[in-house]
């Protein structure tokens, strides 16, 4: 078996200079060679948004980009939409709403070609809606630049192609790091990975490398000693104690498995 990949990517992303994110999606897919998929399932922007993503894709190399709408779950049944993804090397997830992509792609056979696919080795990327995705407990709403509180975000099942984990975008820029926190109390067997615009998380296997110009924040509720939210009232603030937080700019790697930062001995210690 492959090993699988995956690029979630925390938003407005680089597409016009160095393009460093979107220039690695392209490579690890195959370069010219690659069999490129823009999915607009998140966005209603759908012309402007494939037009966007086509023209950076081709600048990078990739011949071959090709796109697919799903608008209704009926066109989760598409023949061509399920070829082309049969065919990928590459398939990337556009912004938008991520309420519409498990609504729209869950329980269908599109998610499951998408993920025998995935398996196979094809690349699933994703920005903004379509990293948020991702993860096995999705954030759908949540008010941002306040403290944790609780009932302050809506949170539902994503579709899990990063087990035990909810991903946050636009994190320093929109001030999430509240609602993170309160996703992971709810849900304190996952850990919270908050990625930064023009950022975002390589998944190789059981491990992840940092991307781009911004930093990812992990949160981890697993080290948690006390929380009162199941004495709260909606609203009310969460007091939270021994929450485990680590902060990774580009280059630095986390062990999804394990739930640890990589440090620089360990990689010495691989690397040997």
């Amino acid at each position: 078996m492959s090993q699988t990949r995956l690029l979630a990517i925390g938003g407005a992303e680089d597409r016009e200079n160095e393009s460093e994110i979107l220039r690695r999606f392209v490579e690890i897919a195959g370069g010219a060679d690659a069999e490129l998929v823009i999915m607009t399932v998140a966005t209603d922007k759908v012309k402007e948004t494939v037009a966007d993503y086509r023209k950076v894709f081709r600048h990078l190399g990739a011949r071959h980009v090709k796109a697919f709408d799903v608008s209704l779950r009926e066109d989760t049944a598409s023949k061509r939409g399920l070829q082309l993804i049969e065919k990928a090397t590459g398939i990337f997830f556009s912004g938008g709403d991520q309420l519409n992509i498990a609504s729209l792609l869950g329980g269908t056979e599109m998610l499951e070609t998408l993920k025998q696919r995935h398996c196979q080795g094809c690349v699933i990327g994703g920005s903004s809606a379509g990293a948020a995705m991702m993860s096995s407990s999705m954030l759908i709403s949540g008010k941002p630049e306040e403290s944790p509180r609780f009932g302050n975000v809506e949170i539902g099942p994503g579709l899990d192609f990063i087990k035990q984990a909810i991903i946050d975008t636009h994190f320093s820029q929109r001030g999430r790091c509240g609602r993170l926190m309160t996703a992971v109390a709810h849900y304190p067997q996952d850990i919270g990975i908050g990625i930064d615009e023009d950022t975002a998380i390589l998944v190789s296997g059981d491990e992840f490398t940092v991307l781009g110009s911004g930093s990812v924040i992990i949160v981890d509720g697993g080290p948690m000693t006390h929380s009162n939210l199941s004495d709260l009232k909606h609203g009310e603030l969460l007091e939270l104690h021994d929450l485990s937080l680590h902060v990774l700019p580009s280059g630095a790697r986390f062990d999804l498995r394990k739930q640890r930062p990589i440090a620089e001995g360990d990689k010495r210690s691989k690397a040997a």
